[in-house]
C-alpha cells in the first residue's frame, strides 16, 4: 500500500531521508564491513558515531558548556525515579500536574520524599495549563517539575513557571527538537526520543554539571546515578548503539533543514492547518483551551462515539493511521511531529472535510 501517514503519538514517523540512509548503511557502515547493529560500543568507529551525535545535538540545541548530555535507557519513565533519587537533598519536590506523565512522575517521586502538587489541571481533564506565574513554591523544594508538552491531552506551556529561584526540571519528550529551547533555564531537561528524534530506546538527559552528585545514598543503584553515565560519556555499559546512531542521523537532518527555528515555523504552519479546520468544522472539535494548544499533539472529537469509531476505521483504510485518541480523552488524536510532512496534514484535513460532508 506504500507508506502511510502515521499520526501515532510514538513511536512516530521518521524522516524518509534518514530511513534511506539507515537502509544504505545497514550491511556496511562507511566501509567498516559491518552494520552499526553489530559494532562494539568500545570500537573506534562507534566512538565517533556517539561523539558526533552529541556534538550535533549540542550545536542544534545550543547546550551550554556546563551541561552534560547523556544518552540513557529505560525510557522517560525511568527518569521519574532517577530524578528524585539524584536531586532530592531536602527530600522535597514541587509538581505541576498537567497530565498523565506529570502525574506518574509525581507519584514516583513520593516514594523518595515529599512530593507537593502545587497546581493541577485535572479538574477539566487536563485541557488547559494552570496559571504558573505565582505558585506556592515550597521553601525547601529541591526542584519544581513540569511536563512541558502533554502528549495525551494536547496541551503545552506557553511560558515556563516562575520557580522563585528553585531548580526547574522538565520532561519535553513530545516536543523535543520541535522548536528552540533555552537550556540554561533548566536544571534538567529530558525526553524519550521516540516521538521527534529516533527509534524508541533512548532517553536524552541534559543536566547541569553541579547537579551530578557523588554523595548519594548507598541505596541508589549504580545504573540510576547520573554520575555513572556522565563520567563514562554514556558508555558505562552497552548503550542502545543503533538507536543513538539513528538519532545522530536525525540531528544531521534537522541541521540540514535549517535548525530548530525553521522547524518551529514549519510546525506552526502544520498545526494551524489542522486547528483552523477544527475551529471552522461543525462536526469535529478540538478538546484543548485554544491558548494552550500543542503544536505536536492535536486531540479532537465528534459528538458521537459511533461517529468517532467510523472516522477512525475509514481514515485508517485511507492511509491515515493511528488516529485513535487516548482512552482518557476518547475521540481522535493527530500527532504531527517534525517528520510529518505538511502534505500529510493537508490531506488529513481534506479527508476530514469529505467525511464531514458525507456524514452530516
Amino acid at each position: 500500500m506504500g507508506r502511510v501517514y502515521n499520526f501515532s503519538a510514538g513511536p512516530a514517523m521518521m524522516p524518509v531521508e534518514v530511513l534511506k540512509t539507515c537502509a544504505e548503511e545497514m550491511l556496511d557502515y562507511k566501509g567498516s564491513g559491518q552494520s552499526v547493529m553489530e559494532m562494539s560500543h568500545r570500537s573506534k568507529v562507534y566512538d565517533e558515531i556517539i561523539k558526533t551525535a552529541e556534538k550535533d545535538f549540542r550545536e542544534l540545541v545550543g547546550v551550554p558548556d556546563n551541561y552534560k548530555v547523556l544518552f540513557l535507557q529505560g525510557g522517560a519513565s525511568t527518569q521519574f525515579a532517577m530524578i528524585p533519587m539524584n536531586l532530592m537533598k531536602n527530600k522535597v519536590a514541587d509538581f505541576i500536574v498537567t497530565g498523565q506523565w506529570a502525574k506518574k512522575a509525581y507519584q514516583e517521586a513520593s516514594k523518595y520524599g515529599k512530593a507537593n502538587k502545587i497546581a493541577s489541571s485535572e479538574d477539566k481533564t487536563f485541557s488547559y495549563i494552570p496559571d504558573v506565574s505565582d505558585l506556592p513554591i515550597s521553601e525547601d523544594a529541591d526542584y519544581v517539575y513540569i511536563c512541558q508538552n502533554n502528549t495525551i491531552y494536547g496541551t503545552k506551556y506557553k511560558e515556563l513557571p516562575n520557580t522563585k529561584g528553585k531548580l526547574l526540571v522538565s520532561d519535553v519528550s513530545s516536543m523535543f527538537l520541535s522548536e528552540p529551547m533555552d537550556v540554561s533555564k533548566y536544571g534538567i531537561v529530558y525526553g524519550g526520543v521516540q516521538k521527534n528524534v529516533g527509534p524508541a530506546g533512548v532517553t536524552i538527559v541534559v543536566i547541569r554539571e553541579d547537579l551530578i552528585r557523588d554523595d548519594l545514598d548507598d541505596s541508589v543503584p549504580t545504573m540510576l546515578r547520573y554520575k555513572t553515565h556522565a563520567d563514562s560519556d554514556s558508555l558505562y555499559n552497552t548503550p542502545p548503539c543503533y538507536n543513538i546512531y539513528v538519532c545522530g542521523l536525525v540531528f544531521k537532518w534537522l541541521k540540514k533543514m535549517g535548525g530548530l527555528e525553521v522547524m518551529k515555523k514549519k510546525n506552526e504552519e502544520k498545526a494551524k492547518i489542522l486547528y483552523d479546520y477544527l475551529d471552522s468544522s461543525n462536526m469535529f472539535k478540538g478538546t484543548v483551551v485554544p491558548e494552550y494548544r500543542s503544536l505536536m499533539n492535536v486531540p479532537f472529537i465528534t459528538d458521537s462515539d459511533d461517529l468517532n469509531k467510523k472516522f477512525i476505521a475509514e481514515s485508517s483504510e485511507a492511509g491515515f493511521v493511528n488516529l485513535k485518541g487516548h482512552r482518557t480523552v476518547g475521540g481522535m488524536r493527530a500527532s504531527i511531529y517534525n517528520a510529518m510532512p505538511r502534505e500529510g496534514v493537508e490531506k488529513l484535513v481534506e479527508f476530514m472535510a469529505d467525511f464531514e460532508k458525507k456524514n452530516s
